[in-house]
Formats: C-alpha cells, sequence, structure tokens
C-alpha cells in the first residue's frame, strides 16, 4: 500500500481529483448559496433562476439555470423572454419565464405585455411594469451542466456520492498505512536498543 500512496502518478491524479471536485463543489454551492440570499434581488444588474417547468422546453429546459437582466420595459419588444412576478390566475408570487408575445401602451404611459411559453397554447394573465424583473440573457453553461448532473440520481451519485465515498476511503487507508509505518518505526526503534 504504501507503494501506492507514494507513487507520484497516484499523487498527481489524487491531487487533481479531489481539486476539481472541491473547486466544483465550492462554485456549486457558492452560486446556490448566492441565488438563495439575493431573495430574487438583482445583484450587479442580474438575477439567476432555476428553470422549473417545461413551458419553454427547447429554449431553456427543466434546471437550466439563467440569468436575468435589468431592463426598462420601454425598451422590451415581441420576442424577448422576460423574467416577472405573476400576481393572478394562480400565478400568484411566482417566478415566470415567458416569451412577450404583444405589448400595448396603458392610458398612464405604462405598458401592458402579453407573454406566454413557447411550448404552451394559452397566453399568460396580461401583466404591468412592475411585475418585470429583467430581460432573460441566456443560459450560464457551467451552472446548468452542473445543476443537471446534480439533480439527477446518477449524476449525483456519480458526481458526489461516488468521489466523496473515494475521498474517505483513500484518507481511511492512508490513516492505516501511516500507522502502520509509525508501528513499523517503533518496533524496530525498540529492536535496535
Amino acid at each position: 500500500m504504501k507503494r501506492v500512496f507514494d507513487n507520484k502518478i497516484f499523487k498527481t491524479v489524487t491531487g487533481v481529483v479531489r481539486t476539481f471536485l472541491i473547486i466544483l463543489m465550492v462554485f456549486y454551492v457558492g452560486f446556490v448559496i448566492l441565488q438563495r440570499l439575493s431573495g430574487n434581488n438583482s445583484i450587479m444588474g442580474y438575477r439567476f433562476f432555476t428553470v422549473a417547468t417545461g413551458s419553454m422546453k427547447g429554449v431553456y429546459d427543466v434546471n437550466d439555470v439563467i440569468a436575468v437582466q435589468d431592463c426598462e420595459v420601454k425598451n422590451l419588444k415581441v420576442g424577448d423572454d422576460i423574467a416577472y412576478m405573476g400576481s393572478r390566475s394562480g400565478l400568484e408570487g411566482k417566478i415566470i419565464v415567458h416569451r412577450i408575445i404583444r405589448i400595448d401602451d396603458a392610458a398612464d404611459g405604462s405598458h401592458i405585455l402579453t407573454t406566454k411559453g413557447v411550448n404552451s397554447a394559452v397566453e399568460d394573465p396580461t401583466i404591468n411594469d412592475s411585475q418585470v424583473l429583467g430581460c432573460v440573457q441566456g443560459k450560464i453553461p457551467v451552472i446548468t451542466q452542473i445543476n443537471h448532473i446534480v439533480r439527477s440520481q446518477v449524476g449525483f451519485f456519480a458526481l458526489i456520492f461516488i468521489p466523496l465515498v473515494l475521498v474517505i476511503v483513500l484518507e481511511i487507508l492512508q490513516t492505516i498505512t501511516d500507522y502502520q509505518l509509525d508501528k513499523n518505526e517503533i518496533q524496530r526503534i525498540e529492536n535496535n536498543k
């Protein structure tokens, strides 16, 4: 066992794997914490959301992580994907990401937006300027891939559970090897007396 643990290639590979997994986990956990702590508030002009339904499938799939940039409603146009806070028809308090299909001007100078999901046959209830959270800028590729992997059962075991168990087993084996070496060293010292 000592020969395996002292092998430069083994040390390099395990070091790279550990470092990669730690960076990946810190990056992902940091993102999740940032997303939760922000409370859907804008951070440096952006909000980050995880897609929860298939209403925009093909554009944004379930568990995709998207970046939504703050924007002026007057700059939006038909065809833009926006995030908004629902307020009617069972959407109260839910963040919706759908495509604008119509923009009308209200008498007070504000805008009335009609949206719907690209896979929905039904339009959403109309929304006003104050409900718009921002314009979708796109997916965040690395976080999206990690999110898809972590949220699948196979991915969770492959990316989190198995490497974690492997690291623990390697640490236990290293501790046992070190203990045996220390024990052999003590016996050798005692035999030399």
